[in-house]
């Protein structure tokens, strides 16, 4: 971990739409909490043009998590989810693609022998925000945090041009897939300016972003820069 303090960015910002979220209501009484490479598998047969599309990528689905989502259930082989009615899927894609994106209303997904329908789309923005989150980022089973942090920390300087000033990882997880094991860690990064912001949702980090991994969030609780706040 480390973290420098720098002054706070509050300049107006008039975020890019090049890239947003799209998400779906769902109806689901039950999911495996390892559904990452199911629901890909789906979302490819049903959007073909998905799999070749690499700003493309598949939030997995969270419900009820505890400490603003930073924290999951530990056990992913066997637990599982029970979606409520305010869970969403989300896709987070390129806006030319919306219209197609679109064409998964009212289909309906099987994620691992469990019916998952799709109601209305809607549209989301990404968020002007100074702290961001990624539930998984791809690492190594044997590297050490030390050197997870100091590769993300290159990997973000490549994609942004700013250096971090403030990261910090979180416990691992693991996401089971037929060609083997997806280790990830939590990662979060704070004071960042608003470029560097949307640049890292919009293109994320590491691989496998259609497992869910290298997606940012905004962290629940931490105000955006938007000038009227």
């Amino acid at each position: 971990m480390f973290w420098q303090e720098d002054e706070d960015k509050t300049l107006p910002y008039n975020i890019p739409d090049e890239i947003i979220d799209i998400s779906f209501n769902i109806i689901c009484k039950q999911l495996p909490l390892d559904h990452a490479w199911e629901l890909r598998e789906q979302l490819h047969h049903a959007l073909p043009w998905l799999k070749e599309n690499k700003l493309a990528g598949i939030h997995q689905l969270f419900v009820a998590d505890s400490n603003n989502g930073w924290m999951r259930p530990e056990d992913s082989e066997n637990q599982v989810l029970y979606p409520s009615r305010r869970t969403r899927l989300y896709l987070r894609i390129p806006s030319q693609q919306i219209d197609d994106a679109k064409t998964l209303t009212n289909k309906t997904l099987t994620i691992a022998n469990h019916p998952l329908k799709l109601g209305k789309p809607k549209q989301k923005e990404l968020v002007n925000t100074s702290i961001i989150f990624s539930r998984h980022l791809v690492t190594d089973k044997n590297e050490t945090e030390d050197d997870f942090l100091r590769r993300y920390a290159d990997e973000f300087k490549r994609i942004t041009g700013d250096t971090i000033k403030k990261m910090m990882s979180g416990k691992g997880n693991k996401i089971n897939t037929p060609e083997g094991e997806v280790y990830t860690r939590h990662l979060m990064i704070a004071d960042l300016n608003t470029d560097a912001s949307i640049k890292i949702q919009q293109f994320g980090m590491g691989e496998e972003r259609q497992l869910g991994c290298g997606i940012f969030l905004p962290h629940k609780g931490i105000k955006s820069l938007k000038a009227d706040e």
